[in-house]
């Protein structure tokens, strides 16, 4: 795949997840312009949210079943004219209907993503997917900023109206620059809805990765949940303004991710899942020192939620790349299952957050983040040694001379390097006579 092709693809999931994260900035102008309350115009937040939640239950399992070109297309057109009925909608209710049919279609980012990792070596996949997943970190970073600053220059309804053109413009460009793709299965709708669940039960390394996000996902979720209380409180009497400052240098993530992804293309995603745990558990620490205030706690709150923020996208391309390493006929029903977890997980982890703070404060939520790493860390070691520990599991070479281990089930383990679909080398054992016995290994499927 092109380096022209990975930039429109990092561009669509740009474009798809700011979608999610624009209309954060501008409630109050929303309230504002529609003469209704704060806290009514925040059900417009709440309806797109539960749309895209839906979309990926309800919508990304296609992925499968329909051509990937065709498919966004038509969802990047759905949304582009949901946007556009947004920008003019001449009440809350008819903007709280047009905002849950927003998020509900756009979920380009968890289409392209199977996409991609089908139009690239096995090799490249790591790169690939960091390089999509820092378009995915830009357009919710960039989001806030463009919709609130166009907010306040033209009013609420310009942000959706230059969303929707950048929507269709996309689908435009899309219908032309993407190859045509087969589909992957020809089950019907109700069978592919299913299937998410049937393979959590059925892929232990699908269970596991989701295991990982949704912990680690849930410390960075009550991180970000509780920091506007603590810098808002009497420690350092600050407003929303340098919860925005500090979360601007999680854009240092857009250069991280790419280079996460070469170091799984090299090692595999097993050690980068380790490096990442052990940098949020690091990061917990770090984060403490913030409940002091003062320009310590300040540099502190800096450097550990940076620090956090690198560890979960990064373990997050370590994940992908595993999951979409097990079946590649089923990619976008694997990564519904692991989204799902994924956001399951933050949902968790920002409602533990507020509870916690409301009785250990600042304390209590860091250490929180640490046994939830902790949890994570101690799930990935138990994996790691019965995978090295088991006598049954021969060492294979692969075809570039790694080493690399099938797992208990006889399956690729994806997590010794994004290889695992290439094919392998004979193996053999020495019989009498010196002959040669025992048959090839072949890959798994995908």
């Amino acid at each position: 795949m092109s380096r022209r092709m990975v930039l429109i693809l990092a561009v669509t999931c740009a474009v798809a997840v700011g979608n999610i994260y624009f209309p954060q900035a501008i409630g109050p102008l929303v309230a504002a312009g529609l003469h209704v309350s704060p806290d009514s115009a925040a059900a417009v937040v709440t309806a797109t949210q539960a749309g895209y939640t839906a979309g990926m239950v309800l919508l990304v399992p296609l992925g499968d079943r329909l051509p990937h070109r065709s498919f966004l297309v038509v969802l990047l057109s759905l949304t582009g004219l949901a946007l556009l009925a947004a920008g003019c909608a001449p009440a809350l209710p008819a903007l709280i209907a047009a905002s849950t049919l927003v998020g509900l279609t756009t979920v380009g980012a968890q289409i392209v993503g199977p996409l991609a990792a089908g139009l690239v070596a096995a090799d490249r996949q790591g790169a690939v997917i960091g390089t999509l997943l820092s378009g995915s970190t830009g357009g919710m970073l960039l989001a806030r900023t463009f919709s609130g600053t166009l907010g306040e220059w033209l009013g609420w309804r310009a942000p959706y109206l230059v969303a929707a053109v950048l929507a269709l413009l996309l689908a435009t460009v899309l219908a032309f620059a993407v190859p045509t793709t087969p589909p992957s299965s020809r089950q019907p709708y109700t069978a592919l809805l299913a299937e998410p669940l049937r393979l959590l039960r059925t892929e232990p390394d699908l269970r596991r990765s989701c295991f990982y996000q949704a912990t680690v996902f849930a410390g960075f979720s009550a991180i970000w949940t509780c920091l506007a209380l603590l810098l808002a409180g009497p420690a350092y009497g600050l407003g929303a303004q340098a919860v925005g400052m500090i979360a601007l240098v999680g854009a240092v993530t857009m250069v991280c991710t790419p280079l996460a992804g070469r170091l799984v293309d090299r090692y595999g995603p097993d050690p980068v899942n380790l490096v990442c745990m052990l940098g949020v558990l690091v990061s917990a620490a770090i984060l403490t020192i913030g409940a002091r205030g003062g320009t310590l706690g300040l540099a502190a709150l800096t450097l550990g939620t940076l620090l956090l923020d690198t560890a979960m996208q990064s373990g997050m391309v370590a994940n992908q790349v595993r999951v979409y390493a097990l079946r590649t006929d089923a990619r976008s029903r694997l990564n519904t299952a692991y989204m799902t977890c994924a956001y399951l997980g933050g949902s968790a982890g920002s409602w533990l957050g507020i509870h916690v703070w409301s009785k250990a404060g600042w304390w209590g939520v860091c250490v929180l983040v640490a046994l939830l790493a902790a949890l994570a860390l101690a799930r990935h070691l138990r994996a790691l040694y019965k995978f090295e520990g088991s006598p049954a599991r021969t060492r294979v070479a692969n075809a570039d001379g790694r080493g690399h281990r099938p797992d208990a089930g006889g399956s690729d383990q994806a997590s010794y390097g994004a290889s695992v679909t290439r094919p392998r080398r004979r193996l053999t054992r020495r019989g009498h006579g010196g002959h040669a016995t025992g048959a090839a290994q072949a890959p798994r499927a995908g």
